[in-house]
């Protein structure tokens, strides 16, 4: 994403959130969708857009850096939202052309600021949800039950009359591959740990992924779900069907 925060310190949040995850479970996600003042989870009713997504794929070398990938992720921008497209259509959902945005977009622009606040919220959201951490929501008076209650506030309705679109869908994912040395040397360092009675393990790939759905009509971010696995492969058609089919599983449609 054009407008996005400085690259090493996105990268460095979403690591962070993948080791605590990782620390609970190799594999686990923490969605959330808003309720009505029923206390029925909300229902999606009108034209979603995915916004231009905000993807990274590295190699993980034997020493344990990660080697952003230009070719990977190009791959993975192109493969992922073909991919939402096609699990929104399957439950029949409606949506609008992709909102790609500008490459001239001024970061201080109404539609720029919208797109930085966005970021900062599906961090927080994604920092709050970290096992050990206690999502900051409200309860409902009436019904005892949690709010979400994060928002962008009305600026989001530049994105509507851009798109068309009632729902925008935000996106951030980093993946990172290990190279066939880290494999090696991971490989050695569980025998050799095992041999000595102890579990070691230098760790490998990891896939991280924030999603969220913001109402444009109100700012209001109505379902998120963070997702954290030491699998997925968002180089291949078939393999962004899978991470899709996880990071958005309970996609309120």
């Amino acid at each position: 994403m054009k407008t996005e925060l400085n690259a090493n310190l996105l990268r460095g949040l979403l690591l962070a959130l993948a080791i605590g995850f990782a620390a609970a479970a190799p594999a686990a996600t923490r969605a959330k969708t808003a309720v009505t003042e029923t206390g029925e989870q909300v229902r999606i009713q009108g034209r979603i857009v995915l916004v231009e997504p905000d993807i990274e794929l590295s190699l993980v070398t034997a020493g344990g850096l990660q080697e952003p990938r230009k070719d990977w992720s190009d791959a993975a921008r192109r493969h992922y939202p073909a991919a939402v497209g096609r699990l929104i259509a399957a439950r029949n959902g409606s949506r609008t052309p992709d909102f790609d945005v500008p490459d001239a977009l001024d970061p201080s622009s109404r539609l720029g600021q919208v797109l930085r606040l966005n970021q900062v919220v599906a961090l927080s959201i994604a920092h709050y949800s970290n096992p050990g951490s206690v999502l900051a929501t409200k309860k409902d008076p009436k019904t005892g039950k949690p709010l979400l209650d994060w928002s962008l506030g009305p600026g989001v309705e530049e994105i509507r009359q851009a798109t068309g679109a009632d729902y925008a869908l935000f996106t951030y994912v980093r993946d990172s591959y290990a190279s066939g040395g880290r494999s090696a040397l991971r490989a050695f360092t569980l025998v050799a740990g095992l041999a000595m009675g102890s579990y070691i393990d230098i760790g490998g790939g990891m896939q991280v992924g924030v999603a969220a759905l913001v109402d444009l009509r109100t700012g209001q971010v109505v379902w998120h779900n963070v997702m954290v696995k030491q699998s997925g492969d968002l180089r291949s058609a078939d393999g962004a069907d899978g991470v899709v089919d996880d990071l958005l599983k309970s996609f309120p449609l």
